[in-house]
């Protein structure tokens, strides 16, 4: 297969058009220890995948935007949608800025510069890549990872890197989106965000539905800058990529159907109505990694999960924060236990976590950050042994991304921050069902193909 073709890269800014668009050009966003703790991770990587449009379709659709469906055209109106995009995400075309200590060098804080530095924008051909092996393959084909701009980019290189980085890529019967955007401007939530709102403006909007809140939060007593413990010219901080395992990634679907049985099942086990989809299918997961990994009862794993702040907080985070808002709590159980005393037991554990975790717990966790700031590494994740590291939301709206010739067919991520036990996921095209993307290694992935546990509820 050949490999991507890029025919064209170049900066976009801020149309600065938008009477309603945010004004903070040339003003300075201060950071929060949600920001700052990816500074040395990769970035946030997903994408979309389309199929092309027919004229039929598109004269259906009423959709008028493109005088020809030629990809130069399509590619000339996406540029424009997205600088008129950035008029309302000011940030995404900045840059972030560091500063020294002017007592110790040693020490630094870190800023978001709206200074319409510009987003990068990639033109790509991939002339023998098809929508059909994207979605259909079994593992999730290598050359995934080509249809994002700005790989092995971590967060920090952003002080002279874009924060945002958006690549289309025409296939043989399709399209695919991808978007690069740094970890340390916004989570999960934020990059949703702003995709769906550049396909509103695509689609022929003049304003989005649904404006960012770009002031950071601060709780009483803590005044930024932070600072951190951090020298600007120790290379170190910039080596994000480290030496992996071969590893493998494979899409395991879960319908709507299989969902509510794994959470009918985890809750009758232990007698309650208390246990989320979400905590049943991860302890599905849980489960069949772990007998796959073939790990001795008596030692510890651990299940990395996302706890979000912006409802637990009181008074919760405004409607549209755009900035991370979350942060991790690790779950040990040992190997024996999950496999033993099954999985109503499993997702309990998951329960009790989260049912913790509250406003103080939130305010006491962010004070303890800034007086001991602690900034995740890719070997922090990936080099404890038997760890599964979840990422993204089953309730992100993705599907809704309609740039004006019809809804994705699927969405894929890129190769930041993958490593052995990385699981994102995603929500299915069907309502209510579950995408579930494994990276392992490959006798791992393997062996859960033949746990008949695991693919019963599975679908192939």
């Amino acid at each position: 297969m050949e490999e991507i073709q890029i025919i064209s890269t170049c900066l976009i800014g801020a149309s600065s058009n938008s009477k309603n668009g945010n004004k903070l050009i040339s003003q300075n966003i201060e950071m929060t220890p949600w920001d700052l703790q990816f500074l040395l991770v990769d970035t946030i990587q997903k994408g979309l995948l389309f199929k092309k449009p027919t004229l039929q379709q598109q004269e259906k659709n009423n959709t008028t935007m493109f005088k020809s469906l030629t990809s130069a055209s399509l590619v000339e109106h996406l540029k424009t949608a997205l600088s008129r995009t950035l008029d309302f995400f000011p940030p995404l075309a900045g840059r972030f800025t560091a500063t020294k200590n002017p007592e110790d060098d040693s020490i630094t804080s870190f800023s978001i510069t709206c200074n319409n530095s510009g987003a990068e924008f990639t033109h790509a051909i991939a002339p023998e890549l098809t929508v059909r092996e994207i979605f259909e393959s079994c593992y999730v084909p290598t050359i995934v990872h080509s249809l994002f701009p700005l790989n092995k980019v971590c967060n920090i290189q952003c002080v002279s890197k874009p924060l945002l980085g958006v690549q289309v890529t025409e296939l043989v019967d399709g399209y695919f989106i991808g978007c690069t955007m740094s970890h340390s401007l916004g989570d999960g939530t934020c990059f949703w965000h702003f995709f769906n709102s550049w396909a509103e403006i695509s689609r022929g909007s003049e304003f989005i539905s649904r404006f960012p809140v770009l002031k950071r939060w601060f709780p009483e007593n803590i005044k930024p800058p932070i600072q951190l413990p951090l020298k600007l010219d120790d290379e170190k901080l910039y080596e994000c990529i480290m030496e992996l395992p071969p590893l493998k990634e494979r899409i395991f679907h879960l319908s709507k159907e299989s969902v509510c049985k794994l959470k009918a099942k985890a809750n009758s086990e232990i007698g309650t109505k208390s246990i989320s989809s979400l905590q049943a299918f991860l302890a599905h997961l849980w489960r069949s990694v772990t007998r796959c990994r073939q790990v001795n009862a008596n030692e510890e794993v651990t299940l990395t999960i996302i706890i979000g702040t912006r409802t637990r907080l009181n008074p919760p985070l405004p409607e549209g924060y755009w900035g991370n808002a979350a942060y991790f709590k690790p779950i040990k159980i040992t190997s024996g236990e999950i496999l033993e005393k099954g999985l109503g037991f499993v997702a309990l554990q998951m329960n009790k976590i989260v049912a913790s975790q509250n406003h103080e717990e939130v305010v006491n966790l962010y004070k303890g950050w800034v007086e001991k700031p602690v900034i995740f590494t890719k070997g922090s994740i990936f080099k404890v042994n038997n760890r599964l590291a979840i990422s993204s939301s089953s309730k992100f709206s993705v599907y809704s991304c309609d740039f004006g010739w019809g809804k994705p067919v699927a969405v894929r991520s890129g190769m930041a921050n993958k490593g052995d036990g990385k699981v994102t996921l995603f929500p299915g095209v069907e309502e209510g069902s579950v995408d579930i993307e494994v990276c392992l290694v490959p006798e791992t992935l393997l062996a859960m193909e033949n746990d008949k546990e695991f693919m019963e509820f599975v679908t192939v």
